[in-house]
């Protein structure tokens, strides 16, 4: 192990006795995790250990930005709190990330002092009211003004609302006849600077992720230039390359929870005993418990891939099939992980402190922020089959063979792919068949992560389970129905006039 390594190492062990310390000694999280916001006292020990540094430049005193690094504080927090990660995940990859990358030098100097010195937080405003996932219309704008911009607009369901420090502000420039521009521009706001406050309109009654305050903003606000970001050719593609990496990050934060729901639920049914033998003897017990595993070792080697191809000095602007398929599919699997573990506990599950019964109301709107996965699923469908047209090859099993994402698992999914796809299906099948691609595409990747060493047995396993999946996925996709939806269904329906 290199002493880089080690040096990581012995610092995420210290911040892991740091979230015990905190969650189960100096307070209890089954009490204040269904309260809003963190206890101040448990959230300043937390952030004395500037766990946001891993996104943060060395130049600048921070920990230089490795992608394994981000990912490992995610996966250390996500364990104790999914909240908690997903708070490092908004600073780190919605904010941090993007304005070192993209930031002028004096925008950088100011904004990573104060992470490091005053332990300030960031977030990204995109979202508005009547914008939620067609964000090139949003309606907030901006205007030059001498060497400042006024930029105005409502936002809304952004983490972080009246608690972050700073602010990624995107919004379209209005043209000198009132027209907004097609291209997107971000600004840093800075909340504690005049002319630059955020007035939070409401606050929502999130369902979910206590700890994260969410709610309805109000932005008019004058920044200087200097705080502008630089893309290197259009905001669009800045934005792209913002929400890909992000997306690549997701399984940083779906590690440490799968990995929690899995050893919880082999705790419980080990010592669980049910006619004189313990759950875990149970076949069907064993065989939910391996989903469970197998989303382990599925995460495992998206956050692999992730560390190795999606650091900042790329530009993953047109990485959206890979992107997509792991923030659409590992989510998924967070919330899978979390059912099964509340049904394994019975009545223990349902009750509110359960991590279990917590995790399933945390994890579920993971497949819904930052493109919903049946948008996602989708947009995964529609631009593989864009290249299958533009290769002339319909045939899936043929085009994933020679596909970068796929060809080293082509073969052992061909007997469940040997089919022609009509590039001209209903949305549904393309929902179906974006879920198929993603999922080996996955398998790609857990082929990848045996390459190196992995444990076998797992990636065996995992296989299997995505082989499972991958049948169950095509013959949805296979199956012909024109059912739809009968809005004028209440005439002759009742089934107590029937009886």
């Amino acid at each position: 192990m290199s002493t880089e390594q080690l040096q990581f190492s012995e610092y995420l062990n210290s911040f892991k006795d740091t979230l015990k310390s905190v969650f189960y000694q100096r307070d209890n999280i089954e009490q204040f995790i269904q309260k809003r916001g963190f206890p101040a006292l448990v959230l300043r020990d937390i952030m004395a250990k500037n766990p946001l540094s891993v996104g943060i430049p060395e130049e600048y005193g921070g920990r230089g930005v490795k992608m394994k690094e981000c990912l490992g504080m995610m996966d250390a927090a996500s364990y104790e709190s999914l909240p908690l990660s997903l708070t490092f995940g908004i600073n780190i990859a919605l904010f941090l990330e993007p304005v070192g990358k993209y930031g002028s030098e004096e925008a950088k100097k100011s904004v990573f002092n104060r992470f490091l010195t005053q332990q300030n937080m960031g977030g990204l405003m995109i979202t508005e009211p009547d914008f939620g996932s067609d964000a090139l219309g949003m309606q907030t704008s901006c205007e030059r003004q001498g060497s400042n911009y006024h930029v105005k607009g409502t936002k809304h369901w952004q983490g972080l609302t009246g608690l972050a420090d700073y602010w990624l502000i995107t919004s379209r420039n209005k043209t000198a006849k009132g027209d907004l521009a097609r291209d997107i521009d971000f600004f840093v706001c800075d909340v504690q600077q005049p002319n630059q406050q955020i007035i939070v309109e409401e606050y929502y009654n999130n369902l979910g992720l206590y700890p994260i305050p969410y709610g309805k903003n109000k932005v008019d606000v004058i920044i200087p230039e200097q705080y502008k970001l630089q893309p290197v050719s259009s905001g669009l593609n800045l934005m792209m390359d913002l929400l890909h990496r992000s997306r690549y990050q997701f399984p940083g934060m779906g590690m440490g929870f799968i990995r929690r729901m899995l050893d919880d639920a082999i705790e419980h049914c080990k010592t669980r005993i049910v006619s004189g033998k313990p759950l875990i003897k149970l076949d069907q017990v064993q065989h939910q418990i391996n989903k469970i595993q197998s989303a382990f070792t599925v995460c495992s080697a998206m956050c692999s891939r992730s560390a190795e191809y999606a650091g900042v000095e790329k530009n993953l602007g047109a990485d959206a099939i890979e992107a997509n398929s792991m923030k659409a599919y590992v989510t998924d699997l967070m919330q899978s992980s979390a059912q099964i573990l509340t049904q394994l506990k019975g009545a223990n599950g349902y009750k509110a402190e359960s991590v279990s019964s917590r995790g399933i109301i945390d994890s579920r709107p993971f497949r819904i922020f930052e493109g919903s996965n049946d948008m996602l699923y989708t947009q995964i469908s529609e631009m593989v089959t864009k290249l299958m047209v533009r290769k002339k090859e319909l045939n899936l099993s043929s085009f994933l063979k020679g596909f970068n994402l796929t060809e080293k698992v082509s073969e052992q999914f061909k007997g469940l792919i040997d089919f022609t796809i009509d590039p001209k299906v209903v949305q549904r099948k393309s929902v179906d068949l974006g879920k198929i691609l993603s999922r080996i595409v996955s398998a790609n990747m857990v082929v990848s992560m045996a390459e190196k060493g992995f444990r076998n047995d797992l990636i065996t396993n995992s296989i299997e389970n995505l082989k499972q999946e991958v049948s169950m996925l095509v013959s949805s996709y296979q199956f012909q129905t024109n059912i739809a939806t009968i809005e004028d269904y209440k005439e002759s329906s009742t089934w107590l006039d029937i009886v």
